[in-house]
């Protein structure tokens, strides 16, 4: 591993504070917490600003069999409807008996069992990758409409959206919602005014408003469908609807955000959401139907003018867009300002995802279900390592699919309505389970009333789960659930190894009992730097305890209270006669405190030598260097550059560090160390008893 110095360290934290600001203390969380007037951006962008898009799935699909079928788009509109107040209130009850912030994850964990915990966890992290790439590449194409350079160049253009975004994050939620707070309500008062004064002017004064597109004729791909076609073909425009309802979780996910009451005013924002997202969506989609909008999947080939295909030349504009320049005029003022709030709305709507993955991927990495590393908070409060991991995930979608939003959104929804059936289902089981123990009749009513609403919420989000399945798993749904199947395996492998090396390490029971492979070393060394009280830890203390140092103390840093003080009591349960003392680090680092504090021992006594020592796993596989010591190899690499102070790591090996040595002696070209310098090894010759000649 290659070591920073001091001053290499300091030039690269310049740009980092450039860009993403100043670190904030720990003590300053309560700061960065929302009210509902920037939750409401924040929390839930991603289902508002798809009304910019899923009138426009729904009519695609129905434009298979033809401008006929676009008599059914109403009726579309009204499922999708139901199907969101439902959504809504079952969600308002998860907001209301879990406010943690686990969300989906937490309800289906605790109730239904680790298995279905894992697969909620697992679609909710392929959703909000997807959420990301899919709103970026749609806001690229509604930008692309008006500016070509971005067309031309739209996976560049996506892939520095997505930057921009992961800087605005890692700066904190607070200061990324107010950015984000001005288009998104921007955007949802430009669909208002357009939704009413379209009305006003088709109601009242009796206007003819007419799309772009409304001459236009579309040549089906399968005409006159009836029977089962024709219900097969309304399932799938159903379900392309349903993209109106992915991010509708994240609030749940996100109510330790907001501020107090967290549970009241989540569920306040919730219902706002709910509320503002149907009635956009059902004004859209009734003016789109009066404008006479027509959309096709290929539009090039089939979709006609004058009984001629447009080409290959033809931009197929968005309905919002259609609608816009047919209810406030093409190139009026209103116009414009909706088409570039709708643009920036819609990269913002990753916002969404940008703060449902990493408190997400936080809870599954205090459940050792993923790297620790997810569940520490970055320089500004923010969980930068989970930020940095979903705008990695997205980049890499938005190059693969060549930032196509209508490749991407074939892999949407998926997910989000695994976890909406399994939590729901989770939230019936969770009411079933106090109401076996609740008493008091009001109490009771309130659970049944609930338990009612999540189960209609169960039923109805897993028929759509089927619905989604069956009309998209040959378009592109397979490879969603192909994603889901490989994080839930690879979480599985993670926690399987933290739990061995956590049973492997564990310290015993009794405080009297002393493990057989704790050694007493031969050395001395001054500070022992501990997290925890396992095998490792007490190796270590072993080690140092009779090497007569002239002064010997355990040092911890204290990066979590409650983790500080379970140490704290531990340790004087066991009766270590070691002094414990604990660094506060308001801001989360584990390095800087170590060092001032070895420093300060240094300046108080310069002749003396400060003796530092790590306890180390030894591991045996490359992927385990990355689950461990990562804390370990920065302080080293700090205090190697530090004068007067020695470091020495006290190993401890694990038991996959045995089957790298086996694999290393199997090799037939193995030598020890110094092999090489020796030469050759040569015969022994002390046990040959052949007569020499």
């Amino acid at each position: 591993m290659g070591l920073r110095s001091p001053v290499v360290s300091k030039l690269t934290d310049v740009p980092k504070r450039i860009l993403i600001g100043r670190a904030l203390r720990s003590d300053r969380l309560g700061e960065t917490l929302l009210p509902k007037r920037i939750a409401l951006p924040v929390f839930a962008s991603d289902p508002l600003s798809s009304v910019a898009y899923a009138p426009g799935e729904v009519l695609l699909v129905l434009s298979i069999a033809g401008v006929s079928a676009y008599q059914y788009s109403p009726w579309i509109a009204v499922a999708v409807v139901v199907l969101m107040f439902t959504v809504v209130a079952s969600y308002r009850q998860n907001v209301h008996a879990y406010p943690s912030g686990g969300g989906d994850y937490e309800v289906a964990n605790t109730n239904l069992g680790p298995r279905a915990g894992l697969t909620v966890a697992s679609a909710l992290l392929v959703d909000y990758v997807l959420t990301v790439a899919v709103s970026i590449s749609s806001g690229i194409e509604n930008l692309g409409s008006a500016v070509p350079f971005v067309v031309e160049h739209k996976v560049a253009c996506a892939v520095g959206v997505i930057v921009l975004l992961t800087l605005m994050n890692l700066r904190g939620v607070r200061e990324s919602g107010t950015l984000f707070a001005i288009p998104t309500y921007v955007f949802v008062t430009g669909v208002f005014l357009m939704i009413a004064w379209g009305a006003f002017r088709g109601l009242v004064l009796d206007d003819t408003m007419r799309a772009p597109t409304a001459g236009y004729e579309i040549k089906p791909e399968h005409e006159g469908l009836a029977g089962f076609a024709l219900i097969f073909l309304l399932l799938r425009a159903f379900s392309s609807g349903c993209a109106a309802l992915t991010g509708v979780e994240a609030i749940s996910n996100g109510v330790p955000a907001f501020r107090k009451p967290k549970s009241r005013n989540a569920g306040n924002t919730l219902a706002m959401m709910g509320l503002l997202a149907v009635t956009m969506f059902c004004g859209i989609i009734a003016l789109a139907s009066a404008t006479g909008v027509r959309m096709s999947e290929n539009p090039a080939t089939e979709l006609l003018r004058d009984g001629t295909p447009v080409g290959a030349d033809y931009i197929q504009h968005p309905v919002i867009s259609q609608v816009a320049e047919a209810v406030f005029g093409k190139g009026s003022f209103l116009f414009v300002v909706l088409a570039a709030a709708t643009a920036l709305v819609l990269f913002l709507a990753a916002n969404t995802a940008y703060n449902g993955f990493p408190l997400l991927g936080s809870i599954l990495a205090q459940d050792r279900y993923l790297p620790r590393q997810l569940h520490t908070r970055g320089d500004r409060l923010a969980f930068s390592n989970g930020i940095l991991m979903l705008a990695g995930a997205a980049a890499l979608l938005v190059v693969v699919y060549g930032a196509d939003s209508t490749r991407l959104i074939q892999l949407y929804i998926v997910g989000v309505f695994v976890s909406f059936t399994l939590s729901q289902t989770g939230m019936v089981r969770h009411w079933n389970r106090h109401l076996a123990k609740e008493r008091d009749p009001a109490a009771r009513r309130h659970m049944i009333r609930s338990r009612a609403i999540n189960t209609f919420g169960a039923f109805f989000t897993g028929l759509v789960l089927v619905v989604v399945l069956a009309t998209k798993f040959t378009h592109g749904a397979w490879i969603a659930l192909l994603g889901m199947g490989i994080f839930f395996a690879t979480m599985t492998a993670i926690r399987r190894h933290y739990d061995r090396v956590a049973e492997e390490i564990a310290a015993p029971e009794d405080p009297e009992e002393v493990p057989a492979d704790i050694v007493r070393p031969s050395r001395v060394h001054s500070v022992v730097l501990i997290s925890k009280i396992h095998r490792p830890t007490l190796r270590a203390l072993a080690y140092a305890k009779l090497l007569r140092s002239d002064s010997l103390e355990a040092v911890s840093v204290n990066v979590d209270p409650a983790e500080t003080r379970a140490l704290r009591e531990e340790w004087e349960r066991r009766g270590i006669d070691v002094p414990l003392k604990i660094l506060d680090s308001p801001y989360r680092e584990v390095t800087r405190p170590v060092i001032e504090y070895v420093k300060s021992l240094r300046q108080e006594s310069p002749r003396d030598a400060v003796s530092v020592i790590i306890p180390e796993y030894v591991v045996g596989h490359w992927y385990e260097h990355l689950l461990h010591n990562q804390s370990a190899l920065r302080l080293k690499g700090r205090l190697l550059f530090t004068p007067g102070v020695m470091v020495t790591s006290v190993p401890y090996q694990l038991q996959s560090s045995e089957a790298a040595r086996q694999r290393a002696r199997r090799r037939q070209n193995w030598n020890a160390p110094g092999a090489v310098r020796r030469g050759p090894a040569q015969p022994d010759r002390s046990k040959d008893t052949t007569p020499s000649t």
